[in-house]
């Protein structure tokens, strides 16, 4: 495969690519380049995880990519989620590797790496102490969003500072070249790329997708980037916290289309419209095209090619909400259908991570 192709694989619905010039040398020079993706096993998957971010990381394989998915078990602890209990977090990993399996990101495809297999070695330590001398610990702090906590955020956990130091060590003890994620992960690779001289590490390239948002208008509270549209994506990001705008990987037809029915999808208008954003984020790049089903009395079904056209149709108020509320709806059925099948064959870790309560 040429750099070109490559490029335009690792690049393809990305938000922000930081820079593309590292990025295109390092395709020019590395056959395989190392990346990751690194997730808190946090209790079920939701779409913007399983369909944005999974879908970019089958893109950096088919682009030769040597893949890691880190399932940052000591990571999830540190941020208490799954009531910090490391037994319910280790389900939670299991089952975030059977949601990516079903997707196609099997073992062999990529390499699965817990947290816990880097912490014995004493350098992974010696990194971090390295990392936070050669930051202020306001520094640190200002990278903090990446736990899902707001930089305002008055009662904190002393064990909170060591967060995006063991991130940052994380991205030096796998010698990675490039660091994959969403927007609400760009503060700490922010800091990795300012740290990394100064220990004379590599500097990895950075790959930022965008953030699904909820399908509620409902944004939460807090001060997550200093950026004010970035700010934003993260704080209308499909999140648990607001769990009626959420889209589970595991939801059954009947849920999603009760979801979708329920969205907020105002009349003629695409900016902030969630269930247009989840068209152009997920439907477009994972099917290609919307099917949107009509009776003749409304003109009968339509096919939208691409994202332009389905927006300047709604904008112009030749497609009601109803209609491409339930066309979304319909793709995403088809979509996560592999996940249904998977999960009705291995059900074990599902039923596990049903079983425990989930907390943020």
């Amino acid at each position: 495969m040429d750099t070109e192709t490559r490029f335009e694989l690792c690049t393809r619905n990305l938000q922000e690519i930081i820079t593309p010039q590292e990025l295109r040398r390092l395709l020019e020079t590395n056959p395989h380049p190392k990346g990751y993706v690194g997730f808190e096993c946090s209790g079920l998957m939701h779409a913007g995880t399983g369909l944005i971010v999974g879908k970019k990381m089958s893109d950096y394989v088919e682009a030769g990519f040597d893949f890691i998915i880190f399932l940052a078990d000591w990571h999830s602890w540190i941020n208490n989620k799954l009531g910090g209990v490391m037994e319910s977090i280790r389900i939670g990993g299991e089952y975030f590797k059977d949601c990516f399996t079903a997707l196609g990101l099997p073992e062999g495809r990529v390499r699965y790496l817990w947290a816990s297999e880097l912490v014995d070695d004493t350098s992974y330590w010696e990194r971090i102490v390295r990392i936070m001398k050669a930051s202020s610990l306001k520094r640190i702090l200002r990278a903090m969003p990446i736990m899902g906590r707001s930089s305002d955020t008055r009662d904190l956990e002393s064990a909170w500072a060591l967060y995006p130091a063991m991130q940052t060590s994380d991205i030096f003890q796998m010698d990675l070249d490039a660091a994959c994620a969403g927007m609400d992960q760009r503060k700490v690779h922010m800091l990795v790329r300012e740290i990394a001289p100064k220990l004379g590490q590599k500097t990895p390239v950075c790959l930022h997708s965008p953030l699904l948002p909820g399908l509620q208008d409902v944004a939460i509270e807090g001060t997550f980037d200093d950026d004010t549209g970035i700010d934003r994506s993260i704080r209308i990001k499909m999140s648990k916290s607001v769990e009626k705008g959420a889209i589970w990987v595991n939801d059954e037809p009947d849920i999603i289309r009760e979801k979708y029915q329920a969205a907020f999808c105002p009349p003629k208008r695409v900016e902030g419209n969630p269930v247009l954003g989840h068209a152009r984020m997920v439907v477009f790049p994972h099917l290609g095209s919307l099917e949107i089903e009509r009776s003749s009395k409304y003109g009968g079904g339509v096919s939208f090619e691409g994202f332009e056209d389905l927006a300047q149709a709604y904008a112009r108020g030749e497609l009601h909400p109803l209609d491409l509320k339930n066309g979304v709806a319909e793709a995403f059925i088809k979509i996560l259908e592999p996940v249904r099948r998977y999960f009705e064959r291995k059900p074990e870790n599902l039923e596990r991570i049903r079983r425990l309560q989930v907390t943020r």
